[in-house]
């Protein structure tokens, strides 16, 4: 029998109860259901609203019941809709009466809504560790290509020289701001609903500070209609997770580009590549192109829960069911994903020649020997067209600026002298970057630094 049943003359039809029930999918929530349940309990009888004693014996019932389904004796049905429910069913089956008392002062909408809430932030702790320990992989990569000059790019085309490291500062940073993303989401949605009932709250003396306060929460929520059709949250995380995938995503595009033969800067090790069932001879970033693929899913799982919330009047509804299946996808997919690809990245082999070599070729000191002449007082336009015609003049006759003769620099313009081989040599054009945020050694350190700092208050 269902427990709303009272009100209504038939019983549900098949097909109704198949589509209403959600089981299959929050039975996930069964810890955070117990531990919500157990808070409200242990107040009620603090309260008074229940006998002291049987608010012991629903909380030694349900801690029983977590033990059984934590070892598979228990086995949830449809009959009984959601992980709540099953949960309650349970309980007064063992107990009788007692578990009936359970449900005062509460309704399944802020039930659900903590429920919710308490797996989230779990699941936030969780996805922020792997996150660190990718940063801890990036930043171990940065100290190894510390001095390993490759090519940047822009277009997709050569356009400056710089270093691996701090190639790999750039993602050092993004990650850092998934992390703090993940941060903020945690202090905003450290809001406890319990106590907000179905919309109105309740006439019983609960306490809702206690509530909160037992289940880890900072404070209760300060509005019960906001407290039950909030998903913001649920929203925020998946907003956080959908930026952190995207840059996940644009890495592996860059290890795709890299393994390849066209580019050649790193070698995958073994353990993270996989083969052809036809050509014998590849070796192919499917974990990279996996996790670039699987960014799909996390945007669909925001975009999904943003048009299931877009036109709900307040407070809740039904559609609200269909919140926790794509936020659990996106939270799966993201573990799934930040371990495999640290392992990844953590094995992955430099070919420092390749990236010098490549960084030979492109004319990308051009702006350097720019700024060289606009040093020697000539007006940045004028450097600039100068050694435009330098790189055409270099692209016809097959050489690169550096095997100019100085006669050939002073026919483009007699303000060259042989200072202009050090200032378009690579490693200096590097390190004469000296602003902040640059590729300079003493740059780099810095960021190095900046994010080291960062990590050891985290971890």
């Amino acid at each position: 029998m269902k427990a709303w049943s009272g009100r209504f003359d038939k019983t549900t039809d098949a097909l109704t109860d198949a589509l209403n029930a959600s089981i299959s999918f929050d039975q996930r929530l069964y810890e955070e259901d117990i531990a919500g349940s157990v808070a409200h309990a242990a107040m009620l009888g603090a309260q008074g609203i229940i006998e002291a004693t049987e608010a012991e014996k629903i909380i030694q019932c349900l801690g029983e019941i977590l033990e059984d389904i934590r070892a598979g004796k228990i086995e949830f049905t449809q009959e009984n809709e959601d992980i709540h429910m099953n949960i309650e069913a349970i309980l007064t089956a063992r107990i009788g009466d007692a578990g009936k008392r359970l449900h005062t002062a509460r309704s399944r909408n802020d039930q659900v809504a903590v429920d919710f809430r308490l797996y989230l932030k779990k699941q936030i702790a969780a996805i922020r560790r792997e996150l660190l320990a990718l940063l801890a992989v990036v930043m171990k990569k940065a100290e190894e290509g510390k001095v390993v000059i490759m090519p940047a790019y822009t277009h997709l085309q050569r356009a400056q020289p710089t270093t691996f490291a701090h190639y790999m500062m750039a993602y050092a940073n993004m990650l850092r701001r998934d992390v703090t993303r993940l941060e903020d989401c945690l202090e905003r949605m450290d809001e406890c609903p319990l106590g907000s009932g179905a919309l109105t709250g309740t006439t019983y003396p609960i306490d809702r500070w206690a509530t909160a306060k037992a289940l880890g929460f900072a404070r209760p929520t300060e509005n019960s209609i906001d407290g039950v059709s909030d998903r913001d949250y649920a929203l925020e995380l998946l907003s956080a997770l959908s930026i952190m995938m995207m840059h996940l995503s644009r890495f592996s595009e860059e290890i795709v580009l890299w393994c390849s033969w066209e580019f050649k800067f790193v070698e995958l090790d073994d353990a993270f590549a996989t083969g052809s069932s036809i050509m014998p001879q590849k070796k192919n970033p499917d974990l990279a192109e996996l996790v670039r693929g699987k960014t799909g899913r996390v945007y669909g799982s925001l975009v999904t829960l943003l048009t299931v919330m877009k036109a709900l009047p307040l407070a809740y509804n039904k559609d609200m069911q269909e919140d926790k299946e794509p936020v659990f996808d996106a939270v799966d997919t993201a573990l799934a994903c930040l371990p495999v690809f640290a392992a990844m990245l953590d094995t992955m082999t430099l070919l420092p020649e390749n990236m010098r070599a490549a960084a030979g070729r492109g004319f990308i000191n051009a702006t350097d020997c720019a700024d060289y002449l606009v040093k020697k007082g000539l007006p940045f336009r004028d450097a600039y067209k100068i050694v435009g015609q330098l790189v055409n003049y270099c692209i016809k006759q097959g050489k690169t600026l550096e095997t100019l003769s100085i006669e050939e620099f002073k026919n483009a313009s007699p303000a060259f002298d042989e200072a202009v081989y050090e200032a378009i040599k690579l490693e200096n054009c590097v390190n004469a970057r000296l602003s902040v945020g640059g590729p300079s050694a003493e740059s780099v350190e810095k960021q190095l630094e900046s994010v080291r700092a960062f990590l050891e208050e985290r971890v």
